[in-house]
């Protein structure tokens, strides 16, 4: 008995990065530097962006041969793409975090997804990332009384990588501040896949309103040289049409250079939430 509950302490759980990008080198570092979890593997489309980064015995070539590296969490910091492509054979073998929620906006991939997790063994989840007050309105979806949320970006030019028309429109911004979309988040989504994830992520918590109640605004500011904003709108019971419903509105400026997609607080947030794969569970 004694020596089964000290196996079981023993035990680290191992992590597998997918992608090496500025936040998937953050992690992996990260996970090198504990001793209650071990890396399995990192892999990145460009192989030799991970060469002479990290020991040769961690570098997996060939994605196809994930399930050799025996993960019990896999997580992605890729791309949408990855989710798709992969995200069923994943959990078929170990817990899977989507780091690029906006994949979930395809309604396909996001009932595969669900009935999987549902079926398999292994949980599935989303982290926070810049989305604060995640677990508060989960727990207003899951007693129906949230009636509505909005989550407004606010980045420089620079930080956006977007898709057509949107791309246009944020190349030609002038001096001032312009917003480049306001609505559904599910129709952003696919425009913008590597800059709204805190969107997405919102409107996987506000289940009962999910991708298509759930807005999202875009605001290209040239200003905003320092900073990422990240304003949260949250609307619950009462009547809003006369000012006498509940609400909440959070505002989180995150620290951010230049043409950084991802703001420097989200790294941590980020890295919390893997290890303790909690947050957004489906």
């Amino acid at each position: 008995m004694a020596d089964s509950v000290k196996k079981r302490r023993v035990l680290k759980r191992r992590i597998g990065i997918v992608g090496y990008g500025h936040l998937g080198a953050y992690l992996v570092q990260e996970v090198l530097k504990r001793d209650d979890v071990e890396l399995a593997f990192v892999w990145n489309r460009s192989v030799e962006k991970v060469q002479g980064q990290v020991e040769d015995k961690f570098i997996l070539s060939d994605l196809d041969k994930f399930a050799e590296r025996n993960a019990d969490l896999i997580v992605e910091v890729a791309h949408p793409s990855i989710t798709e492509e992969y995200g069923e054979a994943f959990l078929d073998v170990a817990d899977y975090m989507v780091g690029s929620p906006t994949a979930l906006a395809n309604q396909k991939v996001e009932t595969k997804l669900r009935e999987k997790a549902n079926t398999c063994g292994h949980a599935l989840y989303v982290p926070a990332g810049a989305f604060w007050g995640a677990q508060d309105i989960k727990k207003m979806a899951d007693r129906g009384s949230l009636k509505g949320l909005k989550v407004t970006m606010r980045k420089h030019p620079s930080s956006f990588k977007l898709n057509s028309p949107l791309k246009e429109k944020n190349d030609s911004i002038g001096a001032d501040a312009a917003v480049l979309y306001d609505g559904p988040v599910r129709d952003l989504c696919p425009l913008a896949p590597n800059n709204v994830n805190t969107m997405a992520a919102a409107a996987i918590a506000a289940h009962n309103l999910g991708f298509d109640v759930v807005r999202g605004c875009l605001v290209s500011d040239p200003s905003l040289t320092d900073f990422h904003i990240v304003e949260v709108d949250v609307t619950g019971p009462g009547d809003a049409a006369k000012g006498k419903a509940f609400t909440v509105k959070t505002v989180r400026t995150n620290p951010a250079q230049v043409g950084a997609v991802t703001g420097t607080a989200t790294y941590a947030s980020f890295l919390s939430s893997m290890l303790g794969a909690r947050e957004l569970r489906f």
